[in-house]
């Protein structure tokens, strides 16, 4: 079963119909929205600030997404829309990841860093601290570059066909985890 820890009197809040998996980490100060999912290894660590996370986004194995506390010099908070994937090993670290965004395999995305709708960031790309994506395009590199836009059809084909595969990938867990989706 996930480990859902309370700290400094919050207590995370899981949408309905949403997938935690087993080893899946989920401290404090989260929201999560429905029919999301919350893959094997991910860490959502809401101990220093607010993670809040949309309706039907999937959080993969590895991901890291954390904050910085409020009474920082310059704190964040990390906000997640709907319909977005964050690849395997990614880091989200206090920033905004607008709706229908693919974040890749790998990739970091730092503080107060504004992803817009739907943006690709490529595996291993380095998103730095305050930069802002355009939407509708493609990021990559160290740091991330735009690379591209790309067409509402090829969103529609990338981003919004990973969102859906991970709805029909949690479905394959549901009878073993009806107790974690609460």
């Amino acid at each position: 079963m996930a480990l859902i820890k309370s700290v400094r009197g919050y207590t995370p809040e899981i949408g309905e119909n949403t997938f935690l998996a087993d080893n899946a980490t989920i401290i404090g100060n989260v929201k999560i929205g429905e029919k999301c999912s919350i893959w094997f290894n991910a860490v959502l660590r809401g101990d220093v600030n607010q993670i809040t996370i949309g309706n039907r986004t999937n959080i993969q194995d590895g991901v890291v997404i954390h904050t910085l506390f409020d009474g920082s010099k310059h704190p964040s908070q990390t906000h997640i829309g709907d319909d977005v994937s964050i690849g395997h090993n990614a880091t989200i670290h206090g920033a905004t990841i607008e709706n229908r965004c693919l974040i890749g395999m790998g990739a970091t995305v730092l503080d107060n860093a504004v992803v817009k709708e739907g943006c690709i960031v490529a595996a291993n790309a380095l998103v730095l601290s305050n930069a802002v994506l355009e939407p509708n395009s493609i990021y990559a590199g160290v740091p991330a570059k735009k690379v591209k836009e790309i067409s509402p059809e090829q969103s529609k084909e990338i981003v919004e066909r990973t969102a859906r595969d991970y709805m029909l990938y949690a479905s394959w867990f549901s009878s073993a985890t009806e107790d974690t989706q609460k």
